[in-house]
């Protein structure tokens, strides 16, 4: 072995943080860890051996900020960096930094980065290793002619992607010319318009997304720890995962280990990583990229190798060699734990955690960052936790994660948890009473999320639409029972009972007291030209365009003045880390933007205003804009 790591600074925050200084306990190695204001009381901060203050209230001016962290190496003394994943884990420029002040980067070399970095350099790698991608092409869109031959060419539905998308973003399904040719106008029609950063690529309807959790050491020894499923997805973003994945022929699961080792080798990968595929009901297998940092559903080939992954990354980043991965030992499932709610298509939420009962037992595993007190902001990510369940095969694991759910309490933010409760009881996920395996990426969304095209209600994206419904005029959600829990005949029972009846019966006052208040976004104003928020306005008619959801804005479309379609993409946000599209719900003129790009926005804040064609009482008067927004 080289190097030994004697210091470990971990470049991240939250449940990743707290997962890599553990195991550098256990492995004697000091660590240091980094943290915004917000992070202060966080429990991976006081459990590493030193600890540095990230000023700033941006993630740019703190875990993004590479020369602040470089910085910090020299002040602390590490000779080693753990990015996690997110933040700086995938970017080139800050690994070579690393290198460059005498320190361990621990992942692959910054050149790898660069090949695997830009899903267009990733499809030409693929090709050098051959590997086939999906049918697409490996060079940035230049012109709608292009798009239009490819479409004919390969058939709709087809996906135009942003090179630099990573974790569901920028990913627009595109279904006939109409579409295509729209989405070429709202990416092109401004000054600097994006779309030499798209590519476009075949969209495979009905396939699994399958990987495989992979290392490479610098003796040139490749294993792959095991495979996973993760079909399971909500905006092109995971929610279950599984391994091994389940259902596949030894031939397929052969072939998912050899493209595997070619990409590495083609790359000179040294370092862990994961490799990610989609494979259709055929068998085919199409590569789709390769993640080079460690990932969320690392656990699952954790407790079915009975390795650990980080100890493994701090070898192979010390010049020692990987362990081989034994055979697979049982089943596992993961479940992230998101303040999402399933009653509005898994819409981000924000507020504060008011109780947090974990489940325990045998083969349960929780890894989080949060605890009860805690504020999930919209400018973090949703998750709070993941909930990993092992038993001796899947069925077994399915019954397991069954007992779980009803074990796990969580209140303050909505959660995914009576979602899940629905998936592991059905056949269709589940494979029981003789029911075949019939899960794809877009399962999920088919079956108990989206029923209506992306440009329904007020042209925001189905997964966002009626964010608001069922909301008092504060924007938070009104609960239309209460629940007690009463002995009868000394028989234990709960007793649900409409809200009305119950504050009638109590004067008003709730009997276990009235929530704590949700938590704002952070930094953003005060510009609500919009209708109550909760009330339900498609702003075809009134031509205000309100946010549906607290966020950040990335990106205008438009200009003042501008004439749009309907369904013209007129704003991008961001929750949750989550891209969502804000379309025109009917052809107009733009009179107003309220928002800028990196501004924060409330739930029902007005964004835009439109001069409706054929519409009365249009938001086309700027003055009466203009007092509203204050």
């Amino acid at each position: 072995m080289g190097h030994i790591v004697k210091k470990l600074l971990i470049a991240n925050r939250g449940e990743i943080a707290l997962r890599v200084v553990r195991t550098a306990r256990e492995m004697g190695i000091a660590t240091v860890a980094v943290y915004a204001e917000q992070d202060r009381g966080s429990q991976y901060v006081s459990l590493a051996d030193e600890a540095y203050l990230l000023p700033g209230d941006t993630y740019q001016d703190t875990y993004l900020n590479e020369d602040l962290l470089i910085d910090i190496i020299h002040r602390s003394g590490a000779d080693a960096v753990h990015p996690g994943y997110g933040f700086l884990s995938e970017v080139p420029s800050f690994a070579q930094k690393v290198e460059a002040a005498g320190a361990i980067w621990v992942g692959p070399h910054h050149t790898a980065l660069v090949d695997l970095g830009d899903k267009i350099t990733a499809r030409r790698v693929a090709l050098r290793a051959k590997v086939p991608p999906v049918p697409g092409l490996s060079e940035s869109v230049k012109d709608i002619r292009t798009l239009l031959d490819f479409a004919h060419t390969h058939g709709y539905p087809i996906m135009m992607k942003r090179t630099d998308g990573g974790g569901g973003h920028g990913i627009t399904v595109v279904r006939d010319d109409e579409e295509l040719r729209r989405f070429y106008t709202n990416h092109d029609a401004l000054e600097g318009g994006d779309l030499d950063e798209y590519f476009i690529e075949k969209f495979i309807d009905k396939a699994r997304h399958v990987e495989t959790q992979s290392g490479r050491d610098s003796h040139g020894n490749f294993t792959v720890y095991s495979t996973r499923d993760c079909s399971l997805q909500r905006r092109n973003q995971k929610l279950v995962e599984e391994a091994p994945a389940p259902f596949l022929s030894e031939k397929v699961v052969e072939t998912l280990k050899e493209y595997s080792r070619r990409l590495f080798e083609t790359v000179g990968y040294t370092g862990l990583g994961t490799c990610e595929f989609m494979v259709t009901p055929y068998g085919k297998v199409y590569f789709l990229e390769v993640n080079p940092r460690l990932q969320v559903e690392h656990t699952v080939s954790e407790e079915v190798s009975g390795l650990d992954l980080v100890r493994e990354q701090l070898v192979i980043a010390s010049g020692g060699e990987l362990t081989p991965a034994p055979e697979p030992r049982g089943h596992s499932f993961e479940l992230r734990i998101t303040s999402e709610d399933p009653a509005t298509n898994l819409t981000p939420s924000a507020g504060t955690l008011e109780r947090i009962v974990w489940p325990s037992g045998p083969g349960v595993r929780i890894d989080t960052g949060v605890v009860e007190g805690d504020t999930v902001s919209p400018k973090f990510d949703s998750m709070m936790g993941k909930v990993v369940v092992t038993a001796q095969n899947r069925l077994d694991a399915v019954a397991r994660v069954r007992r779980v759910l009803d074990e796990m309490t969580i209140e303050g933010v909505p959660t995914p948890i009576p979602l899940f409760k629905k998936i592991f009881r059905d056949d269709a996920f589940t494979a029981e009473h003789g029911h075949a395996f019939d899960v794809s990426t877009k399962w999920l969304e088919r079956t108990y999320l989206n029923r209506e095209p992306d440009t329904v209600h007020a042209g925001q994206p189905a997964s966002l639409a009626g964010a608001t419904a069922g909301a008092d005029a504060n924007g938070e959600k009104k609960e239309t029972t209460e629940t007690f829990v009463i002995e009868m005949n000394d028989k234990r029972v709960k007793l649900t009972v409409p809200i009305d009846i119950v504050e009638n019966l109590t004067g008003g006052v709730r009997a276990r007291g009235a929530k704590r208040p949700t938590q704002p976004l952070r930094g953003s104003g005060s510009h609500s030209a919009g209708p109550a928020r909760g009330a339900v306005d498609d702003g075809a008619k009134s031509g205000i365009i309100a946010s549906p959801m607290q966020a950040v804005v990335t990106r205008i479309n438009v200009a003042e003045g501008q004439q749009v379609a309907k369904g013209d993409l007129l704003v991008v946000l961001e929750s949750m880390k989550m891209e969502n599209y804000v379309y025109a719900p009917a052809a107009g003129t733009v009179t107003k933007i309220f928002v800028g790009p990196a501004d924060g926005v409330e739930a029902g804040d007005t964004l835009v205003t439109l001069d409706v064609v054929g519409a009365s009482g249009s938001a086309k008067d700027p003055a009466k804009g203009e007092e509203a927004a204050k």
